[in-house]
């Protein structure tokens, strides 16, 4: 789940290079979880040259473990 950029914002982390999309669902919906995380540089990304070669996946990182947050 590691990228390059870090950003804390109250009790979450966000970890990548996410879409604000995901940003604004994660404050919105506040679920019981410590992050989101868009692992790697994925090209086309925000912030990322390149194509973007298929679909963004987010993933929700809680207690519990890791599991898909949003798709974009």
């Amino acid at each position: 789940m590691r990228s390059c950029h870090t950003l804390i914002m109250g009790n979450y982390f966000v970890e990548g290079h996410v879409p604000a999309a995901a940003i604004t669902k994660l404050l919105q919906t506040k679920p019981k979880i410590k992050g989101i995380a868009l692992p790697g540089m994925p090209p086309g990304s925000p912030g990322m040259d390149g194509a973007r070669q298929g679909p963004l996946v987010i993933y929700a990182i809680g207690e519990t473990g890791i599991v898909p947050f949003a798709t974009f």
